[in-house]
């Protein structure tokens, strides 16, 4: 780690430190985060997450869908989760704030990532920031698999229907309306 001239921390690669270096701190983002829970008092875990979300930096939640109880996708033998889609004005680059969902994620809500799809306290998923299109080691955007989840599809289409997904150039309407999955979703 190590700082340049303009007063920008460096980390990872070259283009992560072009990526930073590049991005403008004035213009507000919409960034898109999803939020899950099957563990402990779900409902309390999300209105935390929003709350510490809500505390970052260079940001304000704008938005907020109701919550949903939904089936588990990948390893059904768990309980049902609660989720929720919420909208952040932010000002921080997306790799800086994928790192600070990862760290409320982790420092805040002791999350272990044991088994992969399993039963967590919070799992916050950053779905898209803008129409930004990100392929880096550890960043995807959009989220790879935002267009086959209904736990996702429908609190995002709550807020933003006519929404496009930067690469399929689709709503977020069209795409849950063309959702064939066996999901249980069910709005509390």
């Amino acid at each position: 780690m190590f700082f340049v001239q303009t007063g920008i921390r460096i980390q990872h690669s070259a283009v992560d430190a072009i990526g930073r270096l590049c991005f403008n701190l004035n213009v507000q983002t919409d960034a898109y985060i999803a939020l899950g829970s099957n563990l402990g008092d779900r409902e309390l875990n999300l209105l935390r997450a929003v709350a510490e979300i809500g505390r970052l930096p260079a940001g304000k939640v704008t938005g907020l869908s109701p919550f949903y109880e939904t089936s588990p996708v990948g390893v059904s033998d768990q309980p049902f989760f609660f989720n929720a889609v919420l909208r952040l004005s932010t000002k921080q680059p997306p790799h800086e704030l994928l790192h600070n969902l990862q760290h409320i994620e982790s420092v805040i809500f002791k999350r272990k990532r044991d088994q992969h799809w399993g039963p967590r306290t919070i799992d916050l998923d950053l779905l898209l920031y803008g129409d930004q299109v990100v392929d880096s080691c550890d960043l995807t955007l959009p989220h790879p698999r935002l267009a086959e989840r209904r736990f996702v599809l429908q609190p995002l289409c709550d807020l933003a229907p006519d929404l496009l997904h930067p690469l399929l150039g689709q709503s977020i309407r069209q795409l849950l309306a063309g959702l064939t999955s066996d999901e249980t979703v069910r709005k509390i």
